[in-house]
């Protein structure tokens, strides 16, 4: 029996030939990797010597040679493949072990040139692997390190692996070659500038226990690469399996942590949030934010943007939470939050990141496809509109607000006081009656002047501003853009409204 071995990835490949020349086999190698094997002590046969032909080009060309590719797909049950094979001189191959060049590590370096890329575009490797894969009945195909131990194990105690472990390697060995395929072809694209097309790589993270209902089955993919802000990639450090809804609830509060650099906390509940506030500290912040709705923030879950230490989780401990999402968590709040065995907590990286950032959306049928919208605008009293201009207070309310409301469900309405949500009125289908809930929100606070309202599209018509008005409102900051704008203004200006356009608008359906 004969092995071909050619890997870039190195791991274990010492052991795995080892083993395989304790249990009798011939090893044939290329380049790099029969150097190792050497060195390590094993005798490995020179590829050249299997084709009678040195490595050429820079080791581009080397096992693309019928002495190779022959002994892999020839049928041991097919007569003419046998003739064949005994009248050319050409010796079975009954197993392959390649991993290939690190296409994709490589375009992942900064500064990276499209020559190394190219370099390390890998021919013969997938070549080999689909020609073994496609041949599975007789010849076992290894692309993965954490396979060498099964393959081991079944040869060693059945003197071959078993027909079902090589169809689920072969199948591996396809979505290899696929994913590396279609991440040069990405890479490619990218540089010709074509888009007619779109790849996708995701691996599973875990089949969920059911979707967003108890009758649909559902799955949590990710990406190939890390991103920060990401719940792919999270490390979860307490509590039950997360449920399809608490992945679109905590990457829902992901999106509105990353909006602020200040100590900020956020409560959310069915992708909305229900309070948030900025703090002279994230216990602070914490604190607001509960405040601002104690009734919604029951079974939610929690985001902050600092290490959540001890002091923010005795004060936590007594609401019934669902996730704690964090950078960090001290020890002490690890020790005071995991004696609630079901609460989740939630460590993500919250690096900021300059790369833009894509958002997928599917429609029956299809994929939509856009940026992440993770640009907002500074408020600035330059962008006022009306005869009173806001001071410093408001302007800090309206940036605050203007960054809470592009993550509320369109038309939305978020009405503020003193960095802290007091009133929130989401998704309704006009956007005068997301105004009614959020103002009466803040009016059951007892709260009734100094109040900054956000809009997340314009206002269609003055009655918004006039409903506002009568609430407590003293600055209103949305994106402008109306026919009726000039109506609007008028109405602020009637009523002593400052009032600020941003010129950016964020719906969120």
């Amino acid at each position: 029996m004969r092995a071909l071995i050619s890997v870039s990835d190195k791991t274990g490949i010492v052991e795995f030939a080892g083993g395989l020349k304790k249990l009798g086999w011939d090893i044939i190698a290329t380049g790099g990797t029969m150097k190792l094997l050497r060195d390590a002590g094993l005798e490995v046969i020179n590829i050249s010597d299997v084709t009678g032909f040195p490595e050429i080009c820079d080791g581009r060309v080397k096992t693309l040679h019928p002495k190779v590719h022959g002994g892999l797909l020839a049928r041991r049950d097919v007569q003419s493949h046998l003739d064949a094979l005994r009248e050319n001189g050409i010796e079975f191959i009954d197993m392959v072990c390649v991993n290939l060049y690190p296409f994709r590590q490589t375009i992942a370096k900064e500064g990276v040139a499209m020559e190394d890329a190219i370099e390390n575009i890998d021919i013969g490797g997938p070549s080999m692997l689909r020609s073994a894969a496609k041949n599975y009945r007789d010849v076992t195909v290894v692309c993965d390190p954490q396979d060498y131990g099964q393959v081991l194990g079944e040869i060693g105690a059945e003197g071959n692996t078993r027909p079902e472990t090589r169809l689920a390697l072969s199948a591996k060995a396809f979505t290899h070659t696929a994913q590396y395929d279609s991440c040069i072809a990405s890479y490619l694209r990218e540089k010709a500038g074509l888009e007619e097309k779109l790849f996708l790589d995701f691996d599973i993270v875990q089949t969920l226990r059911y979707g967003e209902n108890p009758h649909q089955q559902a799955k949590f993919y990710r990406g190939a690469s890390p991103v920060p802000f990401s719940l792919a990639f999270a490390r979860q450090l307490n509590g039950k399996e997360l449920s399809y809804n608490n992945i679109q609830d905590a990457n829902a509060a992901l999106n509105i942590v990353r909006e602020f650099d200040e100590p900020f906390c956020v409560g959310l509940k069915h992708m909305n949030p229900c309070g948030a506030a900025v703090g002279s500290d994230i216990r602070q912040a914490w604190e607001k934010a509960y405040e601002a709705d104690k009734v919604s923030i029951y079974g939610g879950i929690v985001a902050v943007n600092r290490e959540l230490d001890a002091a923010t989780a005795l004060a936590m401990k007594p609401v019934f939470l669902e996730i704690v999402i964090a950078p960090s968590f001290s020890e002490e709040a690890l020790e005071i939050l995991t004696k609630k065995k079901n609460l989740r907590l939630l460590e993500v990286d919250m690096t900021r990141s300059g790369e833009r950032e894509r958002q997928l959306v599917s429609v029956n049928g299809g994929l939509l496809v856009q940026d992440l919208d993770t640009e907002t605008r500074t408020v600035t009293e330059a962008m006022t509109v009306t005869k009173r201009r806001p001071d410093a207070a408001q302007l800090a309310d309206m940036n605050f607000a203007w960054s809470i409301v592009k993550h509320v469900k369109s038309n939305a309405i978020v009405v503020v006081k003193d960095g802290c949500t007091v009133g929130i009125g989401a998704g309704q289908m006009n956007r005068v009656g997301s105004a009614e809930i959020a103002l009466k929100e803040a009016r059951s606070k007892g709260l009734t002047q100094g109040l900054v309202l956000a809009s997340d599209g314009f206002l269609p018509f003055d009655d918004t501003v006039t409903l506002a008005a009568g609430y407590g409102v003293s600055a209103i900051v949305q994106p402008g853009g109306s026919i009726h704008d000039g109506d609007s203004v008028a109405k602020a200006d009637e009523l002593g409204i400052a009032m600020v356009f941003t010129g950016e608008r964020h719906f969120k359906h």
